[in-house]
């Protein structure tokens, strides 16, 4: 049996709400309809449906299953436009993901900027702090910042070097004792935000060093949020210790000053990550082209370097 015709069947079932639905909107019987989903199941080694005399029901693993079938078939559609020539007319649902500050503050007006211009194309824009799955979470983009592992997706490399600084405000640094070097921050009040240390940091070996240093602390404030991490330290709370582009905009003018400036981290790079294949498709194709020069532009001005001048 052809597993996507099968596929078809089944998410056909689930539209429809029974198999005998289904095989009156395909024009099959209630035994071919029944034989592709058990044929499915056969491939997936597992039930995907509960059936009663009046419903049926995803089982866990059809919930997963259902959501990938739904995918391929979506992705299938596009590729049959392209071959059918509207290579020229980017259309439908882009899914694009980023971490959650970057995707609001510097992706997010370049989304509106793409639909507005592309009418045809919708955007699904998800934030996350975690990193996706592409294939599997059915994402054609995502925004990452950090070294990539060498895998099966395509990468485009946006520039832009980000690097985690510590800051602080000048009114809280005219109250407390000169921080010149990591172990000083023993003496200061730190916010601590969880994704770059909660009760500690890690710099780089001291020059001619070979063990990176690690500051241990007693956070005066914990905060999960970028946003909240960053208005403390406005507020003259303590030290924090974010990316550039979290505090580029106060630093340059003058609300933040940078710290530690020879023990930060190495950079991390900015790339556009898809699965392969997938800057073929006239939507994602449209976007790269439209946000990639963009996004450089944004990168750079937000860059380490650009904070440091």
């Amino acid at each position: 049996m052809d597993r996507i015709d099968a596929m078809k069947v089944f998410i056909a079932a689930l539209d429809e709400g029974s198999l005998a639905g289904a095989g009156r909107l395909l024009g099959r019987s209630p035994a071919a309809v029944s034989r592709a989903v058990a044929f499915l199941e056969q491939q997936a080694g597992a039930p995907l449906l509960h059936r009663t005399t009046r419903s049926i029901r995803l089982s866990e693993t059809g919930e997963r299953y259902a959501d990938v079938c739904r995918r391929i078939l979506a992705e299938l559609h596009e590729l049959e436009a392209v071959g059918a020539g509207e290579q020229a007319a980017p259309r439908g649902t882009l899914t694009i993901t980023a971490p959650p500050i970057s995707g609001e503050e510097i992706l997010r007006p370049i989304v509106d900027a793409f639909i507005e211009a592309y009418p045809a194309v919708s955007v699904n824009l998800v934030l996350l702090v975690r990193g996706a799955n592409l294939v599997e979470e059915g994402i054609d983009i995502a925004l990452r910042i950090l070294d990539l592992p060498d895998s099966s997706m395509t990468a485009i490399r946006i520039g832009g070097e980000v690097r985690l600084v510590t800051v602080a405000s000048p009114r809280y640094l005219n109250q407390h004792p000169r921080i010149d070097e990591p172990g000083d921050l023993a003496m200061h009040s730190i916010i601590a935000c969880t994704d770059f240390g909660r009760d500690a940091w890690i710099f780089p070996p001291a020059k001619g060093g070979s063990v990176p240093r690690s500051v241990q602390f007693k956070p005066r404030l914990v905060v999960n949020s970028v946003r909240a991490a960053r208005g403390a330290a406005l507020g003259g709370l303590g030290v924090t210790r974010l990316l550039t582009y979290h505090v580029a905009e106060q630093v340059q003018d003058g609300a933040l000053q940078l710290l530690l400036r020879d023990a930060e981290p190495p950079a991390r790079p900015v790339n556009l990550v898809m699965p392969q294949g997938r800057s073929s498709i006239p939507k994602v194709r449209a976007f790269l082209d439209f946000a990639v020069p963009r996004l450089r532009a944004e990168f750079a001005r937000l860059s380490a370097e650009s904070v440091a001048m």
